[in-house]
This record gives C-alpha cells, structure tokens and sequence, in this order.
C-alpha cells in the first residue's frame, strides 16, 4: 500500500482526502476525506484578486489539512488549484500561504488533465469487475455543466456542455421566481430539447456510442441510485459501484417531474438543496442512457480528488 494525500481546492470549496492505495487493484482505502467551504473565488471576477479573508478561511482550511496529513504519515501530497488562483493579480500570496504550511505548490491543472484526473479517479477501480468492458463514459452531471469522457486506460475524448440541474431547472422549471411545483408538460419537453441538442454538441467531440460501460457521477445521480435502493438515509457505501437499469431511471426520473416539493423532500436520503433540481438532473442521466443505449448506470462516488490520490501513488511508486 502506498498511502497519499490529495487536495482539489475549487473556487467555492477545498477538499482532503488521505487514503491507502493498492499498487496492483488500484483500490482506495480511506483513511480521511473531507471537504471545507472556503469561497476562494469570493470577488475574483469582479476584482482580479484574492480577497484577504478568503485567502485566510483557505488558509485555516490548509493548516486543519496539514495536521491531518502529518497525522496519518502520507508519503506524498499533491495539491490541485483552480483558475482562481491562477488569474488573480495577487496569486503569489496564495502559493507562498499554500507552500508555507502545506511544503508543496498548488497546481493549476488545464482542462485536458482535469478530464484525466476525473476519468482515472471515476474509472480505475472498475477494472476486471464482473459485466464490465470497455471504453467507459464517464458523464459528470453537474450544477451548471455536464462533462463526458471516454477512454479505455486513459481519456480519447472529452467535451463539457451546459447543461446542469440547476441550469437546466433555472431555465426551463421557474416562473415568477419559483420553481414550478410539479412541472408542465411543456416545460418538461422544453427542457428535454434543450438538453437533446447539448448531447448532440457532445457528440460531435465525443463518441457517446461506442462506450459499453457507463459510469454516472455527482449528486444527481448519486440520488437517483439511493432512491433506487430505497435507502432510509445517504449512504455513500451503498450507493458507490451500485448499478442502476435505464427502466428504473425512466420510472424514478418521472415520478420526479410529476411530484410536488413535499413529495420530494420527504425521501429520507435526499439533501434538501437537491429537492428542486433532481427532476432536472434526473432527465439530463435518462436522456445520456436512452442516447447511448446504456442498459445501465454504474454509480461512482469517486471523481477528480481520487483521481490526484492515483496520480500520488504512481508518482511515490
């Protein structure tokens, strides 16, 4: 076992994880993850830098992680920063914070590297397990975007296009500045089409097809899996590498968009700022499957920050 530390530190949030991984599986022991809000990217657009309080909560967020990691004698850190701290006037205070306490210098990764990084981290657990085969799809339904990878050992192609739950939910599910409760069925057709026509842009970067293994991530679809389960609570462990069948999506994926908001927030495993935007992010995963002719979705709760954690591992190795 080689045991690293991984930090993805985004605009809105920093997040840890520690963890054993197996030279020859590629498996992930947890040792340690968690995740802090610190806004880094509280002002960047507006003002070009880093406001000083948003450096120190990043900072007092990096110190609780440094103790974690000396706790738990990591071998190696890998520390991976957005473009907020790459565009800001004042970056070199955050480097010279980040190095002071953590040793190591944040790095900005490209686009093309973050798509690795989650398509290892997604993926490289999946290898040799019953049923199945490569090229995999990673599809990474987020709030305002979703992003597709495919790959077979490593990324072919790759291609982010805007439509999220919230997004979508945003443009097609409000009126008068609330959520539509249930939605119509114009507003649902609407928002089918606008999300048909970004799978169609997907496509044209991304050969969505000829993937015969599909791994869904994010919040979305980690929910649709535990309402599938009928979990009385979140539970990560049940829901990572769960398999969910495209019937089930369709029949969870419509009762959403035909149940009120009581409805939805009464489902014990759901985090109440989901309760509007499942429906949307539901449909954005039933459409992925009916477009590629995946039978199934295989639910992974690891992502980018895994995908660091192998990256360490092969590096100390």
């Amino acid at each position: 076992m080689t045991r690293v530390a991984a930090i993805d530190c985004g605009t809105n949030s920093i997040r840890l994880l520690v963890a054993d991984v197996d030279p020859v599986t590629g498996e992930l022991t947890d040792l340690d993850r968690r995740m802090t809000i610190v806004r880094l990217g509280q002002g960047v657009d507006r003002t070009g830098r880093l406001a000083p309080e948003a450096l120190e909560r990043t900072f007092a967020a990096c110190r609780e992680y440094a103790e974690v990691i000396e706790k738990h004698g990591a071998r190696k850190l890998r520390f991976v920063a957005t473009s907020a701290s790459r565009d800001a006037e004042n970056r070199d205070v955050f480097v010279r914070g980040v190095v002071d306490i953590l040793g190591v210098e944040p790095e900005v990764i490209t686009g093309d590297q973050e798509a690795e990084l989650s398509f290892t981290g997604a993926t490289r657990e999946l290898t040799g397990r019953d049923g199945l085969h490569r090229p995999f799809l990673v599809v990474d339904i987020g709030g305002g975007s979703t992003e597709f990878v495919v790959g077979d050992d490593h990324v072919r192609a790759a291609r982010s296009v805007d439509v999220g739950c919230v997004r979508m939910t945003e443009r097609h599910l409000v009126r008068d500045g609330a959520v539509t409760d249930p939605p119509t069925e114009e507003q649902i057709a609407a928002m089918r089409a606008d999300i048909e026509a970004a799978l169609d842009r997907a496509e044209e970067a991304v050969p969505l097809r000829e993937a015969r293994t599909l791994v869904g991530l994010a919040g979305s679809v980690t929910t649709v899996s535990a309402i599938a389960q009928d979990l009385p609570e979140y539970d990560s462990a049940a829901i990572h590498h769960s398999r969910v069948s495209r019937d089930r999506v369709r029949e969870i994926t419509e009762w959403l968009l035909r149940s009120t908001h009581a409805e939805r927030a009464a489902v014990p495993s759901m985090h109440p700022g989901r309760v509007d935007v499942i429906g949307a992010g539901a449909l954005v995963l039933l459409a992925v499957m009916e477009r590629t002719g995946a039978e199934e979705v295989v639910v992974s709760e690891h992502d980018i920050l895994d995908g660091i954690a192998h990256s360490c591992a092969a590096e100390a190795r």
